[in-house]
């Protein structure tokens, strides 16, 4: 770039002049005015050439503006980096061996091995509540079997202290075996017991909390409730017209549990019901087993029993060292799916585990039971949530009327629709997880029953008892706000078995669910944050593998009609879909169908499906779809927009050859005959110069091309692979010489100029500048252009570029000469 040859435009071609006359000859007036009025209709052609060419030029910008921004003053584009990210991580909860077609719970639902039982139906449901004293026999087993939790001594402390406790937990996580452990140990304690006393039998006794708790403060010292004795209540607060005690019932127990030196748990299920309980000064949480040492202690029992049969089977430390080994084998863990065992599941892998070791089992009937795990979980959490609702009401003791007494729909539905929102959600910050759990709870209310507005107490949620209930966890995390990044409190369920078994559920065993479900999805799908309507999208495309005709007749025709936003969910669904060999398809067949679609709205939705990559049998294919929608009726701003943009997702997709065959079809419709296909390919060039590969919304590009997410994808891909650079400069060359697309074009390229190094000087897209500009400056021409470029970018006053940063740009664009030739001097 020399400082004093070239000039600050770029130079045009000299007029062609017309011949001058000879001297002496001269017009008359007659001839005069001819002449003047084929020069003002050569001026006027001249002048109309011109608007068309800038009216053109103008139109064109329209096909590389966001392809999926709102129509008519809606809401600004999707953020697609954001999008992408957050699809790639969504997608991790519903892969291979978390797939939702996997499990079939009428494929394993009982099993004999040996002298193994297993019952997988049953095995979450403890004994029913009892009356009277708790077994020897039982409290025996519980002394051995009993795996200690952390902090039980300061339970234990606590209960000697008050000599009441309220104990809160989650159902299965063993609070009911620590409880009975704890009375078992204080009551050992206490002084020798009376004969009267010692007749009542043993020492620990559940009790009816029918009952209540002032019914048994009151009844103390009886024979039928004798002193220095520990009292088991299991409170159900849930049921309808259940009323917790309050602090005067509590302390009024306890004063007569001290009397006759006695001891009383009452357990009860964490929740807002239980929240007074819990903050009082007898309530404490009951935290859960460790795993590991609950697993193996299962597994000794277990092998234990069947060794003693067995007297040439090897050794019981030999084969539990071989069960804990299996129970870590990557294969096991993916199919149990859970971070933490409950008591009754442990038992249960223990006997899976055992029965594998000792021949009962395959391999593939081992990992079948494992993915039980989750899914009879799944099971219990909806199980019959609303038969209270449905349950007669109770007379009225004195005048037989009838009086209601209903449980409030939005406290009943709440755990579960919060449930259903970390199914879909998991991954998201925990306030728009509650959120959405919100808005669920109220569609599930106002279908359950329609004749009553839902409502909800403000100050009543339980954070603590939402983790609790729903097998979840807070992790620290970051969020994308306005493409920015926040710290935020990130919740998932612990076991990426939980997602899929809980949507199975709900999809499979529960249709009339399926409606409000439905309408919640679609209130998602209107979402902007990425971090919402990604996720649910991915969600909703696996419950409609479930069953494809209602998710299609419910979801996806609906959507794939609507407003910008709602078709790229859509086509979202439909790529997820189309991820399962059963659906794939049916899934491409319908694309292709909506791409010859009259509808504008279809093929708008197949376009984004297209860009996927899993929507067509091949990328020429999806190519000629893409052709068809971008010309159709002359294409339209918004269509021809994107289908361009689709065209260039399809190049970061980590097949090699799939690059190859789309920059070549770029090329084809460059050179075709008609403007349609011409635009097309332009606007598709002029996407890839400028679009981030992290903006592309797809799952995962090709390795190296995921390290440079913030690269333009014309450079990230030179860098990548050079043999592409010179198709992507010819591509290119084009649009910067061709009338209505050379101003984008030419905004695109200096972009990219201005990618080379980041502001703290350090190296960006350089290595692929490096690759493509020798080839984009080929010709003196194109120096000259590229000259006047970055003089513009050095003399911007908003964003001057650095001079120094400039000159290297430009010798890295037509190469450095030696330092003693003439064009070395001249260009300083």
């Amino acid at each position: 770039m020399s400082d004093d040859q070239q000039s600050d435009d770029v130079p045009e071609a000299p007029d062609q002049h017309r011949p001058e006359g000879r001297p002496g000859d001269r017009e008359g007036p007659e001839e005069t005015d001819k002449k003047q009025d084929r020069q003002d209709k050569q001026d006027g052609e001249r002048d109309d050439k011109e608007n068309e060419r800038a009216l053109a030029a103008e139109q064109f910008k329209a096909y590389t503006r966001a392809p999926f921004a709102e129509e008519q003053g809606e809401d600004g584009p999707t953020d697609l980096a954001s999008a992408s990210r957050t699809r790639r991580a969504t997608r991790t909860l519903f892969e291979a061996g978390r797939d939702l077609t996997s499990v079939d719970r009428s494929f394993f639902n009982s099993a004999h091995f040996g002298d193994i039982i297993l019952g997988t139906d049953t095995r979450l449901h403890g004994p029913a509540l009892r009356n009277g004293p708790v077994p020897a026999d039982e409290l025996r087993t519980l002394r051995r079997a009993h795996v200690v939790p952390d902090g039980y001594v300061q339970l234990r402390n606590a209960l000697r202290a008050r000599r009441l406790l309220v104990l809160g937990a989650a159902p299965g996580t063993g609070r009911t075996s620590t409880a009975l452990a704890l009375l078992a140990e204080v009551t050992a304690d206490a002084p020798e017991a009376t004969d009267s006393e010692a007749a009542a039998g043993s020492p620990v006794r559940r009790v009816d909390p029918d009952g209540g708790v002032r019914q048994l403060a009151g009844k103390l010292g009886d024979d039928d409730f004798p002193g220095r004795a520990g009292y088991l209540l299991e409170l159900r607060l849930a049921r309808p017209g259940a009323l917790p005690p309050d602090e005067l019932d509590l302390d009024e127990l306890a004063a007569a549990l001290a009397r006759f030196e006695a001891f009383a748990v009452l357990v009860v299920t964490v929740g807002s019901a239980a929240g007074p309980l819990l903050a009082g000064r007898y309530g404490m949480l009951c935290p859960p087993a460790p795993t590991q040492e609950l697993l193996t202690t299962r597994l000794r029992e277990q092998l234990g029993e069947r060794l003693e049969s067995s007297p040439s089977a090897p050794s019981e430390d030999e084969l539990l060292a071989r069960a804990e080994e299996l129970a870590r084998s990557e294969e096991v863990v993916d199919a149990v799916g859970l971070k933490e065992l409950r008591p009754a599941e442990a038992e249960f892998l223990a006997s899976l585990l055992a029965g594998r070791l000792l021949g009962d089992l395959s391999q593939a009937a081992l990992l079948t039971g494992c993915r039980r795990l989750a899914a009879d979980q799944a099971q219990e959490w909806f199980a019959g949530v609303d038969r209270a609702l449905v349950a007669p009401a109770e007379r009225g003791a004195e005048d037989g009327e009838r009086t209601p007494q209903r449980p409030s729909t939005a406290a009943l539905f709440h755990p579960v629709a919060f449930r259903i929102a970390l199914a879909v959600l998991g991954g998201a910050s925990h306030s728009a997880v509650s959120s959405a759990a919100h808005l669920l709870t109220w569609e599930l209310s106002v279908q359950c029953d329609p004749d009553h507005t839902p409502a909800r107490p403000l100050f009543c949620d339980d954070p603590v008892a939402d983790l609790a209930l729903s097998r979840a966890e807070l992790t620290d995390g970051e969020v994308e706000v306005a493409g920015a990044e926040v710290a935020a409190r990130l919740i998932w369920y612990r076991g990426g078995a939980l997602p899929s078994a809980v949507l199975a559920e709900l999809w499979d065993r529960h249709f009339p669910v399926r409606a409000p479900v439905v309408r919640w999805l679609r209130l998602l799908a209107d979402d902007q944050r990425p971090q919402v309507w990604v996720r649910a999208a991915v969600a909703a495309g696996e419950l409609c593998v479930r069953d494809f005709d209602h998710g299609f007749a419910e979801l996806v025709r609906p959507l794939a009609e609507g407003t910008a936003h709602r078709r790229l969910f859509a086509a979202t669904m439909l790529d997820q879909a189309a991820g399962h060999a059963s659906h794939r398809k049916a899934v491409r067949k319908l694309v292709e169908d909506w791409s010859r679609s009259g509808t504008w709205s279809l093929r708008s939705t197949a376009a984004a499906a297209l860009g996927y990559g899993n929507c067509a049998d091949s990328t020429g294919d999806a190519l000629d779809a893409l052709a068809r929608i971008g010309v159709r009726d002359g294409g339209g701003q918004s269509l021809c927009a994107a289908a361009a943009f689709n065209v260039v997702r399809l190049l970061a997709l980590p097949d090699s050859e799939q690059a190859v065959t789309v920059l070549g079809r770029m090329g084809d419709w460059i050179a075709h005959k008609r403007e349609g296909y011409q635009t097309l390919g332009l606007a598709a060039t002029v996407w890839l110069a400028s679009t981030r590969v992290d903006k592309l919304l797809i799952d995962g590009p090709a390795p190296s091309l995921g390290a440079r997410g913030d690269w333009p994808l014309a450079l990230a891909l030179a860098a990548d692979r050079p043999e592409l650079a010179l198709s992507i400069a010819d591509l290119m060359w084009t649009a910067l010489n061709t009338a209505r697309s050379k101003d984008v074009a030419m905004d695109a390229l200096e972009s990219m100029l201005r990618t080379a190094v980041r502001k703290d000087g350090t190296e960006w897209t350089r290595p692929g500048l490096a690759a493509l500009l020798p080839a984009l400056a080929a010709e003196e021409t194109d120096r000259r252009r590229l000259d006047w470029l970055l003089r513009r970018m050095m003399n911007d006053p908003d964003d001057p570029f650095p001079d120094t940063l400039a000159r290297s740009l430009w010798w890295l664009a037509v190469g450095r000469p030696s330092r003693s030739g003439q064009e070395e001097r001249s260009h300083g």
